[in-house]
């Protein structure tokens, strides 16, 4: 399985950028995709996450309100749609995917078989 992370870039605060990161190897109908960042010296911090059966979605305080998950089984991808971003939510991001995460796992990154290769987002003042 390999996950491929596209979408990161340079912006200002106050903008969107929008992650995108597609699955090949297999196709996932069960299970959870979701994104994490990481920033120097800290360890990686959970975003948001969908569930490929039902859509649900989980999303950390710090990004509820501004950023949406969303996902396309059709395309084995998921999208992040990141708006009114600041400063502090520089990082490196990556999409990670399981399908047999359960829920109580899924903001946890050492319970996430498969890594995308990471994109960098950073966000100027």
């Amino acid at each position: 399985v390999q996950l491929q992370a596209s979408g990161g870039g340079l912006v200002q605060a106050g903008g969107s950028l929008r992650l995108s990161c597609a699955a090949s190897g297999r196709t996932f109908s069960s299970g959870y995709m979701g994104w994490f960042r990481q920033t120097p010296g800290k360890e990686r911090e959970f975003v948001a996450a969908v569930r490929w059966r039902g859509g649900n979605e989980y999303y950390a305080n710090s990004v509820k309100g501004r950023f949406a998950i969303s996902k396309d089984n059709a395309k084995n991808t998921v999208h992040l749609q990141m708006n009114s971003l600041k400063p502090e939510d520089t990082a490196v991001y990556y999409c990670a995917a399981d399908a047999h995460l359960i829920l109580s796992s899924v903001y946890t990154a050492k319970d996430y078989d498969y890594w995308g290769q990471g994109t960098q987002v950073t966000v100027s003042s």
